[in-house]
């Protein structure tokens, strides 16, 4: 091996909190640089320079002493949500540079609360909602995207805010308990207090959302914060990196639990961890994690609804079902164990709905409404130069494959048209498109092109003698940079220069010596990355020490550089290498490398109406059992959309499956956001088949008119202006109609979820009518391109009167859109349901069915 000598800066180890002692001149650039070192996670230590942060810093100083309001920010809110960098798993960037004179500009004549208002209307005017993966993308590549999910969303305001002093945070539900989704907001400190707002969504006042309703459902809101902070919020659990603290109570009514954990003989159980879950995505989601003091107690303040406390300990685990502000005391009992097939079914029900908005008059909201359709223009506008760009770069190729990728690029169609133009320079255009093929949409939107050309051009090629795999392999699993959900970076140069020839093929010929090298030469604990943000390959091999999950990343893009094919499972995350024409489990913990034990599942389904072929996440999950916990496995669709899995027909029949312990959750997700769940554990063996029942609880049948809406109201056609009422359109059949808005984020889910079911709705005829209040509300829905939507949609515009009788007969806010109603020509109602969903699409068609 050859002597290279990395000097490694693992900051957490080394700094103590900062002291008077140490910093004379109070809390300076000095300290601050100290404080970030002191608290940062250790890839952050490793993948960036102190460079960059002495830069951060400075930028920090500067809003502090250049603004207004630098002077009357006290030190703890400076300290923990000024001068801190990240924000959530996102690549760091130079953002604070970059726009602070930007941003200064904007606001430096503005009150505080203002500045609040006018720093997400900058935000506003570059990135939009749109649903992506998991990988959070920085600042400033959300910016040249023009879109992001609400984590990229609210990571781009928070580190706007902090650019220009202002303290911020990144609030969110890691689960909602009412639908199968989360979400992510900001929160802003402002004269003293914290006043939350929707990233990239301005509204004219602050503590206003569309979330408002939602966020007042939530069974706990989570903050991370940077360092040991000493604010006045509940703390969930402090760490080496940040304090996680729980402000559920500044959104909703809440209570609080005690547990004790006690072994079958009734002993209580200490510092033993407790898992708490919330039914979400057809899974029991361990949202949050405490520890039992001496006592074997732990406690937890969570909003009025249902949640599953769990604990295991020597192979051994307890759960139970609990309602916050019903149960004060709940007792876990560890009487569960491996091949115990049992079966439960719990009723999980959300904590009702309290919110109260804050008034806002009419010549507010008119105000507000111009600007954020003059924003959109702005950003539209970007939107079509990305476009015509892209045009014109796919008018010059013949390349089918070059040209889906190139639609794919957004505003990083430049770095992907320079990289082809450089693979073209060396005739290897088809491994220049074979690359590109085999990473994500969004890398395509983020990746640099030194990453791009570093990987080019040290992967070894197929046709080299180091490579000697099936051609199928070769693209996915050795000449792709995409591994998990790491920030891709340049490692091949440097990975397939660290062995010596020798060693290399050594390696290479018996890929078993890499893992034991790697084990040897990589020490792992979890506690150095609380926060689980893959620290960077290079990163990890500069630091000789990582988290389990980055040295899998690290092991894999080693593998891959020494020409082995080499992934992380999708479905089980397992690490495998493929030799001997399979693919091999890695095992760091022992000697042996093996091919895994494979049994099979047998998913028995009795097909209802609401749900002919469950799908998965939606319907139903499995979870393996690995001594502690249980983990989800991740069967995605193989086409996916945005969190989307398989159905049950696209299974195998049976389904292999690692031997083990298992469980097997479903549920039936009620309109009002309750869910009946059925739950089964099961044992997988090596060669034999396991049959489980796949049960979906079925709720009452009967549908029940809960209010009334004239089915001679009138509305008009959007496109030829005819006026029509809903009689007309409907003659003697049931309807939907929609009220919706100009695609914020609740009416985007909705119309993705109905167009997951375009083909159900179309078979079943149902008229659907989707009005909106006015034609730039239509206009601005027309640009967000859902081409996916049933044919037989009408759209049109309400009148006041239609307005009226939906928030008087049907008593819904008509200031949370989208409201959506099933009625029909007798004005029945018989469904409702506004504002943030989540299987809008499923619902309706389940209420359908029962009409039939």
């Amino acid at each position: 091996m050859k002597n290279i000598i990395f000097t490694l800066i693992v900051a957490a180890l080394f700094f103590a909190a900062c002291t008077e002692e140490n910093h004379p001149n109070g809390f300076d650039e000095k300290a601050a640089l100290d404080f970030l070192y002191a608290y940062m996670p250790v890839g952050d230590s490793v993948d960036y320079t102190e460079d960059y942060y002495k830069e951060s810093v400075h930028y920090a100083f500067r809003a502090k002493n250049e603004l207004p309001w630098g002077a009357t920010v006290p030190e703890r809110e400076f300290k923990h949500f000024v001068v801190p960098v990240r924000v959530n798993n996102e690549g760091l960037d130079h953002f604070r540079s970059t726009y602070y004179e930007e941003l200064k500009a904007r606001v430096k004549d503005l009150s505080l609360y203002d500045a609040v208002l006018e720093v997400n209307h900058w935000c506003h005017e570059r990135v939009n909602y749109k649903g992506t993966d998991s990988r959070t993308s920085a600042p400033m590549s959300t910016i040249k995207t023009s879109w992001g999910r609400c984590g990229e969303e609210s990571t781009l305001l928070v580190t706007a805010l902090r650019t220009v002093g202002i303290p911020a945070r990144q609030v969110y539900t890691p689960r909602w308990a009412h639908c199968d989704d989360n979400h992510a907001w900001v929160e802003a400190w402002v004269d003293g207090q914290w006043h939350f707002l929707g990233a990239c969504e301005p509204e004219p006042v602050l503590d206003l959302g569309w979330f408002n309703e939602p966020a007042s459902r939530t069974l706990l809101l989570h903050t991370r914060v940077f360092g040991d902070y000493d604010g006045p919020e509940e703390v969930i659990s402090r760490n080496r990196n940040y304090t996680e603290i729980n402000v559920v109570d500044s959104y909703g009514k809440t209570a609080k639990t005690t547990f004790t954990v006690v072994d079958e003989d009734g002993k209580p159980q200490t510092n033993l961890p407790v898992e708490f879950k919330i039914y979400n995505y057809a899974e029991f989601c361990t949202v949050v994690k405490k520890t039992t003091d001496e006592n074997g107690q732990t406690w937890l303040t969570a909003g009025l609804g249902c949640m599953m406390a769990y604990a295991a300990k020597d192979g051994k685990f307890g759960y139970q079902v609990f309602k916050s502000g019903e149960n004060e005391n709940v007792t876990i009992t560890l009487n569960h164990e491996e091949g115990q097939n049992d079966i439960f079914e719990f009723d999980m029900v959300p904590p009702a709905p309290t919110s109260v908005l804050p008034e806002v008059s009419a010549e507010t909201r008119a105000e507000n409404a111009r600007r954020i359709t003059y924003e959109d223009s702005i950003r539209n506008a970007y939107i079509q130069s990305c476009k015509d760009a892209q045009r014109e770069l796919i008018a010059n190729t013949g390349n089918k494959t070059l040209c889906r990728i190139y639609e794919k690029t957004w505003g990083n169609y430049q770095t992907i048209a320079d990289f082809v133009k450089y693979a073209q320079g060396k005739n290897q255009e088809i491994k220049a498109v074979e690359l590109l093929s085999n990473i994500t949409d969004k890398d395509l939107r983020d990746v640099t092109l030194e990453v791009l050309k570093d990987h080019f051009d040290h992967t070894p090629d197929l046709t080299s003698s180091i490579v000697s795999m099936p051609p199928e392999l070769y693209a996915q699993y050795i000449l792709s940079p995409r591994i998990s959900n790491e920030n891709l970076v340049a490692f091949r140069k440097v990975f397939t220069e660290f062995f010596n020839g020798e060693e290399a093929q050594k390696f290479h010929d018996n890929p078993s010596l890499l893992v034991d090298w790697a084990r040897q030469n990589i020490k792992t604990d979890d506690e150095l990355n609380p926060q689980r943000i893959p620290i960077s390959p290079l990163g990890v091999l500069k630091a000789s020490k990582t988290d389990r999950h980055s040295r899998d990343i690290f092991f894999v893009a080693m593998a891959r550089s020494l020409g082995i094919a080499a992934q992380i499972n999708p479905v089980n995350g397992n690490v495998q290498y493929f030799d001997e024409n399979q693919w091999m489990n890695v095992q760091f913990e022992q000697e042996a490398q093996t091919a895994a034990g494979t049994g099979y599942l047998d998913i028995h389904y009795a097909p209802i109406a609401a749900a002919s072929n469950p799908k998965y996440y939606t319907h139903f999950s499995i979870k393996k059992f690995d001594g502690k916990s249980f983990r989800l496995l991740a069967y995605d669709a193989k086409d996916p959309g945005i969190d989307d899995g398989m159905l049950l027909s696209s299974f195998d029949h049976p389904t292999p499956l690692d031997e083990g312990f298992y469980i097997l959750t479903a549920g039936t997700r009620l309109p009002d956001g309750s869910a009946l769940t059925h739950s089964q554990f099961f044992t997988i063996k090596a060669n034999e088949t396991t049959q489980v029942d796949l049960v979906l609880r079925e709720p009452d049948a009967s549908v029940k008119v809960i209010g009334d809406f004239y089915s001679n109201n009138r509305f008009t056609e959007a496109e030829t202006g005819e006026e029509y009422n809903f009689k007309q359109l409907i003659g003697d059949e049931y309807y939907i109609l929609g009220i919706l808005d100009q695609g914020s984020e609740p009416t985007t889910h909705a119309m993705q979820d109905i167009s997951a079911f375009r083909n159900d709705f179309e078979e079943s005829s149902v008229p659907l009518v989707f009005l909106f209040g006015e034609q730039d509300s239509y206009d601005q829905f027309k640009l967000k391109n859902f081409n996916e939507l049933p044919s037989n949609v009408t759209y049109g515009f309400f009148t006041q009167e239609i307005m009226d009788e939906i928030t008087s007969n049907l008593h819904l806010d008509n200031t949370s859109l989208p409201i959506f109603i099933i009625a029909n020509n007798n004005s029945e109602v018989v469904f409702t349901k506004q504002g943030y969903t989540i299987g809008l699409g499923e619902q309706l068609l389940k209420v359908m069915t029962k009409l039939e």
